[in-house]
């Protein structure tokens, strides 16, 4: 179901005036508009299948080798937190240990940014990234860490501005203890880029 424009600047107009303000004075007139607008993009996940992304995979077999796993990090990513409906902005570290398909490195970073596309709760997120891995490339392991800063934390509430939020989700033989442990020394020792407000490419 596609974005109802209209709607969305109708309702804008309603909160603006049960906040107090005048929708129409000049710092205002465009504001439903706008936002109309950037739900149009913040949400464009909705409509789209990440699996999609992953539909091109190859099969590799023979003296091919895909080795023992595929770690793409500091994965950028923003989200919309549905609680709140505030941002919440971050990394993804995506892993498989591919069974007998691959896929583009860039694809998972597509993946990533269509279910974060979406109203979300970060938890959520990490484990339907992984699930999309399962089933779109039967591989043997996943997992996937996620770091953000939670404008619901970080800007109400709390107003723990420095504060960062980690979940991890992990499928297959990625979540065996040691296993886990040897990919998240991985993710690790690319440690140092901070949580950021980019979109994943």
């Amino acid at each position: 179901m596609p974005i109802d424009s209209e709607r969305i600047e109708a309702a804008v107009v309603e909160l603006l005036r049960a906040i107090g303000e005048d929708p129409h004075r000049p710092g205002l007139a465009q504001t439903p508009a706008r936002i109309a607008a950037s739900y149009a993009e913040l949400f464009a996940g909705l409509d789209e299948d990440p699996l999609v992304h992953l539909a091109e995979s190859a099969a590799f077999a023979g003296e091919d080798s895909a080795g023992e796993l595929v770690l793409v990090r500091d994965i950028a990513f923003r989200s919309t937190c549905e609680h709140h409906l505030l941002p919440f902005s971050g990394v993804a570290h995506v892993a498989y240990a591919p069974g007998e398909r691959l896929v583009g490195l860039g694809k998972l970073a597509r993946v990533v940014e269509t279910l974060s596309s979406r109203p979300q709760l970060q938890e959520r997120l990490g484990d339907q990234i992984a699930d999309a891995l399962e089933r779109g490339l039967a591989p043997r392991g996943v997992l996937v860490v996620l770091d953000s800063r939670q404008e619901c934390v970080t800007a109400r509430g709390p107003r723990q501005a420095h504060s960062t939020t980690v979940t991890v989700a992990s499928r297959g033989t990625l979540a065996e203890p040691a296993a886990q442990a040897g990919v998240l020394a991985l993710v690790g020792a690319g440690a140092g880029t901070p949580a950021s407000g980019a979109e994943a490419p």
